[in-house]
């Protein structure tokens, strides 16, 4: 479908509920939101369903209005598999009736689907189609839009960042977001327990493949007593390391599971090699789940990490 189809779509349907996937990051919340303000700007309810809201992101609902009303039509946005919609999973699996995403290797089940795998985030998917839409791009859209393309970006420093990306950040400036401080939120502010935790992850991380891949890893213990948001982004401590091609960044789960983050520089593609594990992503960046105890799963991705560099 082309994003005028989608629009189309969107127009002759009311009721939406948006869905986020498990862990949601800003990308996924910056893109729900933005579509829930414009399809509520064009008279119709919307609401956006998400496992939690990190207390950084809680400026994205400033313009979100609460809206009673029966869901009629469900909306999926940069989910690329049903299976992570967490604990929402088994109340709308197999019922996503449109499926919004840039992830190529999206396998979510919709009639209606657009997934293009050339953008750097969902939200330059829906800065498009805000505007096939007609919708007045206010500041609330436009510091949910900036949040999206920022963050899934690494702050326009990953590379996945193409001109679009730009310009459509210039956009979004010019339209009254508050870049400034979406980027200091997002990228200079930490807590004093988030920087301890960075020292205890550094002081255990491991290299292999003649030292091309790091590792690190977050126990429970590690975590405890800090949000799922003061651990956002600890992903991109390895791959910032000098001659490290892949960091890859372990966190133990409470129902014993291990979700895995690649992120790759140069040529290595992360999606490759998540996909060895049931996961997937992007080139530059991609995720898997695994389980059983934490050194078996750390020895299997230094197997996967020798044999692919």
């Amino acid at each position: 479908m082309t994003i005028k189809e989608i629009a189309d779509v969107l127009k002759a349907h009311d009721n939406y509920e948006i869905l986020t996937h498990n862990y949601p990051d800003g990308d996924c919340l910056g893109s729900g939101f933005a579509l829930c303000i414009a399809l509520q700007q064009l008279g119709k309810n919307a609401r956006v369903i998400t496992t939690e809201l990190p207390q950084r992101f809680g400026y994205l609902t400033r313009e979100v209005r609460e809206q009673d009303f029966d869901a009629q039509f469900i909306i999926s946005v940069d989910v690329a598999d049903e299976k992570l919609l967490g604990i929402n999973r088994s109340a709308y699996e197999g019922r996503i009736d449109l499926c919004i995403d840039h992830h190529g290797s999206n396998c979510v089940n919709a009639p209606a689907r657009y997934v293009e795998a050339e953008a750097a985030a969902a939200g330059e998917i829906i800065f498009a189609l805000a505007k096939e839409l007609g919708v007045n791009i206010t500041k609330g859209i436009a510091d949910c839009l900036y949040t999206a393309v920022s963050t899934d970006t690494g702050c326009f420093r990953y590379v996945n960042t193409t001109p679009r990306t730009l310009r459509i950040a210039a956009d979004l400036i010019e339209l009254g977001c508050d870049s400034a401080y979406i980027n200091k939120v997002n990228f200079e502010t930490k807590s004093k327990r988030r920087v301890q935790l960075e020292r205890e992850i550094l002081e255990n991380m491991i290299f292999c493949a003649d030292d091309k891949c790091a590792i690190i890893y977050t126990t429970l213990e590690m975590v405890e007593g800090l949000s799922d948001d003061e651990t956002e982004g600890i992903a991109s401590i390895p791959r910032e390391i000098e001659g490290v091609k892949m960091g890859i960044t372990v966190r133990e789960k409470p129902n014993g599971e291990y979700k895995v983050s690649a992120r790759t520089n140069g040529d290595v593609d992360a999606c490759e090699f998540c996909k060895g594990f049931g996961g997937g992503g992007h080139i530059g960046a991609a995720g898997c789940t695994l389980h059983g105890t934490l050194e078996g799963s750390i020895e299997r991705l230094i197997k996967a990490a020798e044999e692919m560099l």
